[in-house]
């Protein structure tokens, strides 16, 4: 009889430890669970689904953060060619939030009320590695996206570049100057297959009646860029970061004018809501030379690096600079963040990701709204927050 008992209370005490355990590890994965910032609620009559092609990319992770953060319903389709699953991670699982890993090359049947179409490689170094697909994705995926757009009745904004004017003559350019672009240099597969696009979009636009949005963006940087798309304001703050040459290319005189992401999303989301249909301008109006550049980002990171001249890039623009009157005067839209405060944010997020050593470790970064939420996790050992 003793032994039964002594059984009997052995099986209660393994239950007990087996419910203890239950309960710690329920707790644990209660405490791992995703959190997320609150997003505003929107009913049924405001909210929209909305569609971001190049979603997990630099631009389109900013765009997405912001769509989200309003209320709408935001799906990205990407093939992760040049983005990146990090950098929209935080909303993955997320009831407004969806992911499709699509090749825009390939036609997508969804019901969408809006679609961003920012789907391409975006850098030299991207477009070039592979230019057939550069003009597929510019080419096909565009008349895919059309096709999508006509048969749910969608607004469509495509996410268009400055590149459409080549190297060019007039300055600073204005959205009627037609461009000087080499249809045979190694940059043709972007400028020309961005050109085809805006024709097809108008194409589309007379022939299906498809409300069209053609934003031409000038260069743009900030957080979540890629460490290594060989564009300039990467490849100079990795280089003053890790005290290595400053290269650049050629004598140094081209210009070039740069806007923080944040202030292209805002440009973005308000010719979405515009009555605009013609191209337009988004980008910085403040000019400064490569070599100015180079020597403003050396200063800000504190480094020794010395500034190096190579050969010249081939069809290199010896000038570029955006004229914004058209958004300006049709959205209330000119860029607000300063180059310093921009660079800034730029340089602590590329110094936190060389930090990370570990594919556990995020270098996590939140935009501003996300700071007057509530509390969001941090697991990483390498953070970046927005101030």
């Amino acid at each position: 009889m003793e032994n039964k008992y002594e059984c009997f209370v052995q099986i209660i005490n393994g239950e007990e430890n087996r419910i203890s355990s239950l309960e710690k590890r329920i707790q644990e994965l209660e405490v791992r669970q995703q959190q997320y910032p609150e997003v505003t609620f929107l009913t049924y009559k405001d909210r929209k689904r909305i569609l971001v092609t190049g979603g997990a990319g630099f631009v389109g992770s900013h765009l997405v953060d912001r769509l989200m953060l309003e209320g709408h319903e935001v799906i990205v389709a990407d093939n992760f060619f040049t983005g990146r699953k990090r950098n929209i991670e935080h909303w993955i699982g997320h009831e407004n939030f969806e992911l499709i890993n699509h090749d825009i090359v390939n036609p997508l049947y969804i019901e969408v009320d809006e679609i961003y179409h920012l789907a391409s490689p975006a850098s030299p170094s991207h477009y070039m590695y592979n230019p057939v697909k550069t003009i597929k994705v510019n080419t096909m995926g565009t008349i895919n996206m059309l096709g999508l757009a006509r048969r749910v009745r969608a607004r469509l904004l495509f996410a268009s570049t400055s590149e459409v004017y080549g190297d060019p003559e007039v300055h600073p350019q204005k959205e009627t100057y037609f461009g000087n672009v080499n249809p045979f240099g190694p940059r043709s597969c972007y400028d020309e297959s961005k050109r085809v696009a805006e024709a097809t979009c108008y194409a589309y636009a007379k022939q299906e009646g498809i409300s069209i949005r053609i934003a031409r963006i000038f260069n743009t940087y900030g957080p979540r860029m890629h460490m290594n798309d060989g564009r300039v304001v990467s490849n100079f703050i990795l280089q003053a970061l890790q005290n290595e040459p400053i290269t650049v290319y050629g004598h140094g005189k081209q210009t070039r004018s740069f806007q923080y992401v944040s202030d292209l999303v805002d440009g973005l989301i308000s010719l979405m809501n515009s009555n605009y249909s013609m191209p337009m301008n988004l980008g910085n109006p403040d000019e400064y030379t490569i070599e100015q550049f180079a020597f403003k980002i050396k200063d800000l990171v504190g480094s020794n690096a010395p500034v190096v001249y190579k050969d010249p890039v081939v069809d290199d623009p010896k000038q570029r600079r955006p004229d914004i009157t058209l958004a300006k005067f049709w959205l209330n839209w000119e860029p607000k963040v300063l180059i310093n405060d921009g660079l800034k944010k730029t340089i602590a997020y590329f110094r936190n990701e060389l930090l990370v050593k570990h594919h556990s470790e995020r270098n996590v970064f939140f935009p501003n709204e996300w700071l007057h939420t509530s509390d969001v996790p941090i697991t990483s050992t390498a953070k970046n927050i927005e101030l």
